[in-house]
């Protein structure tokens, strides 16, 4: 997870001086880059950069609506709290206390990779993504959730871990409706963003550390739903801000002891 955090962190800065090189150079390019993201120009635009700077800067350029664009990007960092809701409470039931966790230590982390999208006004687009998203549990007891098993199924150990986490990573595909307010004269803007958000299952994961033991990592889908579905909410100013996400679907399926147990996460994002 360590290395995860420093990998996205380095692509973010990369990614900024990229864009900033593209707004550099876009100065005396107007007319070319109008087109790179007119749709109906024939030619397709790869943008690379954090957030919507590289799009601001050209928007300003041309005010002509609708215009579209399709592109790479590193948008839309989430790193935040992850909580179970079970049967619409947080306090887990009986039968789930065996995933009593560590609220602090409990988290979520995701980002976007690739967007394609149509803005209608300069207040308002709309644009569907896709990239990856952990939602990362720390365990408060000794058990070890067991893999291939007809049932979310776990073992109680005689084992001291110094980290026993519980986490799984989906493909997400959110739809996301940005609105957002005029340039102050900072050239920052205040963003709402809502949505649906789906996620296909990539896998789960066990990962404890033990002195008996050592490292040890364990991968299964651990009956995580395979598709889950739900919605989110992004408030922020400039380039950061706030998100909520919460999935309506069960965490797990085809496990009846779990069924109401869902997901939801906030915390801060940074990229609009």
């Amino acid at each position: 997870m360590k290395r995860l955090l420093i990998t996205a962190m380095i692509c973010a800065a990369a990614s900024g001086v990229f864009a900033q090189d593209n707004k550099s150079d876009s100065t005396n390019t107007t007319s070319d880059t109008t087109k790179q993201h007119n749709w109906s120009s024939g030619r397709h635009h790869i943008q690379t950069g954090f957030g919507d700077e590289y799009n601001d800067e050209n928007e300003r350029k041309a005010h002509i609506y609708p215009k579209g664009s399709f592109g790479l990007t590193f948008s839309r960092f989430d790193l935040g709290l992850a909580t179970l809701v079970d049967n619409g409470s947080f306090t887990l039931s009986p039968q789930n206390q065996f995933l009593n966790y560590r609220s602090w230590k409990t988290s979520n982390v995701g980002f976007d990779v690739i967007q394609m999208g149509v803005r209608f006004s300069d207040a308002f687009k709309v644009y569907l993504s896709g990239g990856f998203d952990w939602t990362l549990i720390r365990l408060r007891q000794n058990i070890t959730i067991l893999p291939n098993q007809p049932v979310l199924t776990y073992r109680q150990d005689n084992i001291d871990y110094s980290k026993n986490r519980f986490s799984s990573s989906y493909l997400r595909i959110p739809l996301s409706f940005d609105f957002r307010s005029k340039e102050n004269a900072d050239g920052k803007r205040f963003h709402f963003v809502i949505g649906p958000d789906a996620g296909l299952l990539l896998n789960g994961r066990v990962k404890q550390i033990s002195h008996e033991n050592g490292k040890q990592k364990i991968d299964d889908d651990y009956h995580f739903t395979k598709v889950r579905y739900g919605g989110f909410v992004r408030v922020g100013y400039g380039g950061w801000g706030l998100f909520a996400k919460y999935y309506t679907n069960d965490m797990f399926e085809n496990s009846p002891a779990q069924k109401g147990l869902k997901n939801f996460s906030f915390g801060f994002t940074f990229g609009f």
